[in-house]
Order: C-alpha cells, then structure tokens, then sequence
C-alpha cells in the first residue's frame, strides 16, 4: 500500500486544487511539491520542484513558443483574417451552411498559419459571428462550429503544441511531426464540414451566391502573401534550410511586414501586441515549467512504469492499448489544459507505445488531435469559453449543436488512430 501514497496524493491534491478555481499552472506545481513532501524533506521538496521548472524551460525549441505567439497576435490585427475568410467564401459560400463551412475553412487557415487556437476563434469569432446571425444562423450553431474548428489549426503546422511534444518525448523530429498534422487535420476539418452542411439543411439556413472564377482568382491573390507563409515556414524547415526556432522569427518578420503593407499595423499599435503576446507566453511557459516539474516528479516515483505495467497487465494488444489510451486521454483533455496533458502524460504513454511498435510520430498527432477535443469541453476548455463568449450565449444552450460535431472529431481520431498511413505518408514522402 505505502507504495501508492505518491500517486494518491497527487492525483487527490491535483483535483482538489482544481475543484477549489486553483489556476492549473498552480494546481500542477502544489500537487507536486506535496508529492515530493512524501519522500524527501520539505526543503529539498520545494528546491527539487522550482529547480526542476527552471531546467523544464531550458531548451531551444521552446524559443520558437514567444515567436510563434507573436506572429498570431501579429496575423489577428493584420488584417490577415478577413483575407482568409473572403477568400475562403468565394470557395463555399453557395453550399448548404455556406457561413459555417466558410467559419471551418477560414479557422482552418487562420489556425494553420497563427498556430493559435484561441486566436483562431477570436479572429472567426468577431468576423463571421455577427454576420451568421444576420443570415438567420443561431448563436449557439455558429459558437459550435467556432468552437470545435478552431482547434484544428492545432494539429496543421506550424503548431506550438507538436513542438511541446517533441520536447516531452525527447527529440522527436518537429519537421516530421508538422508533416504527419496536415492530412488529419484536414480530415477533421472535412468531417466538421459534413456535419456542420447537414445541420443546416435541416435548419434551413440561408445559402449565399456561388461566386465567379473572378471573384476566386481575386480573393486568392489577396490572401496569397498571407497563405505564402506556411510555404516558408514548413518549406524552409522540411528542406532543412533553417529550424523550427529560427522558423518562428521568420514568420515574425514576415506577418509584420505583411501587416504594415496591408497598414492595418503601425508603430503605435506594436506595443500593445507585444505585450499582449508577453503575457500569452508567459502563461504557456508557467505551464510548461509547472508541467515539467510534475513530470520528473512521476518519474522519481515510478508512476509512469506503474502506469505501463497496470495497461499492460490488461491488454497486449494494440488496438486495446490504443483504446484505453484514447479513452484517458479524452478524460483528462476534460480537466486539463493541452499543454500540461502533453508534457505529463507523453512520458507515460510513448514508451507503452513504442513498445508495441506504435511510431512515436504517430503518436504525437493521436494525442493532440485528442486533446483538442478537452479544449472544447467544460470545465477547463479555454476555446469553449472564448467561442461562447464572443457568441453572447451560454454553454448550456451550445452543448446540443456541439454534440454532433464533437461526434466527427472522435470518428477522426479513431481513424487516425487506426489506420496511421493518414499520419506517416508524408513525413515518408520526405524521409523524414
């Protein structure tokens, strides 16, 4: 029995922290000093936990986490995002629920190229929300769709959180995993299509004109410096031309030369972006550092291998392991936020995993596909709050149009879970 003490006070701690509006960043770091009080005396519990934080942030490729957030805050005033969506309607516009499939295309993009899901779902939100409603749409329809796609910018490239698990499950390759997010974040995108077209057939909503080849050749040409982005970005770093670090300093430059051509950004607004970007990056770096030190804490108690050996003791096989390990991780996206859930759990489950021959590649878009599902849901989900609130509703009322689509996200995890071609043909495409 003494041997569980650890993980019954961690696990206890951490929840009743949450349960108490405890920060997470807070919840985390608490919970693991009184884990460590446990073993060793408080003032090396309390040395080991802050030293372990700091070491957490020491690496190279979470200097691309600042960049990555400026260039989103950059992209959300630059006047990017209503190119996206212009461009994006002259595609689906005429097609049943055209405002919902254009919302999906756009966040998509948006996503994709800001690497933010919350600046992904403010930029829809403010834009295409008040424009839904004066079409017939309802709030709670168009703050689902919001919602539920604005996570998919997540798994495309460049993402922020595929470069967390790169660090967590110790060098996985970031131009490999940017390459395995495209086709299941496509995917996902489509089947939040089908869905999002077949709600609004059967509410009626309105259908907009179909746009002519001039109108998607115009469009195009005005978003294509924007779309030029990930170009350089995924292109420089699969060619092998610059890192994912120096990538994210790039795409800096770029989004603010890019903003300033489009004079939707000047000298007098930067300060404001920049601090607001500081105060963005210092919450991801509190939770990774916090995150870290809860890691190394599990491992100094052998959580993880007790972890591996319980899974294990049930199951050998594949699908039953991959399963079981959905079905935690769909749990626990429920409480906690991305970025601790990967830094926490990748050293639990990546060695289950390999073990079985899983790619570790793979791996990593299974796990951010389904954590992008926890971003969506309460009580933590950060995405569901920003969507709901920009929407003037309330997440009683957003849950049942939420449903169906949260239903096409589980169906294409499950797929990329299962068939992991949809995640390994392009990094084998570029030997990577």
């Amino acid at each position: 029995m003494a041997e569980y003490i650890p993980v019954i006070v961690l696990v206890l701690s951490f929840i009743c922290l949450l349960s108490i509006g405890t920060p997470v960043a807070w919840s985390i770091a608490i919970s693991s000093v009184l884990t460590m009080l446990v073993s060793i005396p408080p003032m090396a519990s309390f040395t080991t936990v802050s030293q372990r934080m700091g070491v957490g942030l020491d690496s190279f490729a979470l200097l691309a986490i600042p960049f990555f957030v400026l260039s989103g805050e950059l992209m959300n005033k630059g006047g990017i995002a209503h190119r996206l969506i212009a461009f994006a309607k002259t595609l689906v516009g005429a097609l049943p629920g055209g405002l919902a499939l254009i919302n999906i295309i756009g966040a998509m993009l948006m996503g994709s190229i800001a690497g933010s899901a919350m600046a992904s779902a403010s930029a829809m939100g403010s834009i295409l929300g008040p424009e839904m409603e004066k079409e017939g749409y309802s709030k709670e329809f168009g703050a689902a769709v919001n919602i539920t796609s604005s996570t998919i910018g997540l798994v495309i490239p460049p993402s922020n959180v595929l470069i967390v698990y790169s660090l967590a499950s110790g060098g996985v390759s970031i131009a490999a995993l940017f390459l395995a997010g495209y086709i299941p974040g496509i995917l996902t995108g489509l089947f939040l299509m089908i869905v999002a077209s077949f709600w609004a057939k059967k509410k009626k909503y309105n259908i907009g004109k179909r746009s002519s080849l001039k109108e998607v050749f115009t469009t195009f040409i005005d978003a294509f410096p924007s779309l030029l982005l990930l170009v350089i970005v995924i292109g420089g770093i699969v060619a092998g031309i610059f890192t994912a670090t120096e990538a994210s300093a790039i795409a800096v430059l770029y989004t603010l030369l890019l903003g300033m051509f489009y004079r939707e950004i000047n000298l007098k607004g930067l300060p404001q972006i920049l601090l607001s970007s500081c105060v963005t990056t210092a919450i991801v770096m509190l939770l990774i550092g916090a995150s870290m030190s809860m890691s190394w804490v599990m491992s100094y108690e052998n959580i993880p291998q007790d972890i591996s050996s319980a899974l294990l003791g049930i199951s050998e096989h594949k699908i039953v392991i991959l399963l079981m390990i959905n079905l935690i991780l769909l749990f626990v996206g429920i409480f906690m936020d991305m970025t601790p859930a990967v830094l926490i759990f990748t050293p639990i489950f990546l060695p289950i995993v390999t073990k079985l021959g899983i790619d570790p590649v793979h791996f990593g878009i299974i796990m951010v596909l389904n954590l992008c599902i926890g971003l969506c849901t309460p009580p933590v989900g950060s995405v569901l709050f920003v969507g709901v609130g920009l929407a003037k509703t309330t997440i009683e009322k957003v849950i049942k149009p939420l449903i169906p689509l949260f239903i096409a996200m589980i169906i294409a995890l499950f797929l990329v879970t299962y068939f992991p071609q949809l995640s390994m043909w392009l990094p084998g495409l570029f030997d990577l």
